[in-house]
């Protein structure tokens, strides 16, 4: 016999909704540590309302990172299916995952995914279905003769992940701008060479 979560009211999905988009902003901004009364102050929310959602910060920041890996594994499927080479999707997945936001909340959830991840296996299948939409799109672009042959999709996520570091020491606006230009340079250096 199967179960099924219980269907939400309207006002409470669209609090746990808010939730779950003040917990990206501010894990994003602060990483995983950042206090629970913060995120509920950000999403508008009281504290209880957040506790009745989540009742406790595991249980949030798992919905977070479940979160960006279902629509990261969404957007590499999409991707792959509608531009017409293999070469024009691995560009827009790399420049997609080179954006401010998903590399910050991505660095912020590292250390936290690295415990947790393993041991969750719908997180670790959503991690696994985000990977395969990177190397469907790598595999199409090597096969099409667009992209070097000796980088995988986990070497490509690597890179992305080395590339939009943020270096702290930096103006937020230098970050960004530096970040374009090594993520430019690494699509540059993705492809096949005559």
């Amino acid at each position: 016999m199967t179960t099924t979560a219980p269907r939400l009211r309207a006002d409470a999905q669209r609090n746990r909704e808010r939730i779950v988009a003040a917990a990206v902003d501010v894990i994003s901004e602060k990483g995983p540590d950042v206090p629970m009364e913060e995120i509920a102050a950000r999403a508008g929310v009281g504290v209880g309302t957040l506790y009745r959602r989540f009742p406790d910060r595991h249980s949030l920041i798992r919905e977070v990172a479940a979160d960006m890996f279902e629509r990261v594994a969404a957007l590499a499927a999409d991707t792959v299916a509608n531009q017409p080479t293999g070469w024009d999707a691995v560009v827009l997945l790399v420049r997609h995952c080179a954006e401010p936001g998903l590399g910050a909340l991505s660095a912020a959830l590292r250390p936290w995914l690295a415990e947790h991840r393993d041991r969750d296996t719908e997180l670790r299948a959503l991690a696994d279905q985000w990977l395969q939409g990177f190397e469907q799109a790598v595999r199409k672009a090597q096969k099409e003769g667009a992209m070097r042959t000796d980088i995988g999709g986990g070497d490509l996520l690597r890179f992305i992940s080395l590339v939009t570091c943020r270096m702290p020491e930096l103006p937020e606006a230098t970050n960004r701008k530096a970040t374009t230009r090594y993520v430019e340079i690494l699509i540059d250096g993705l492809r096949t060479t005559a």
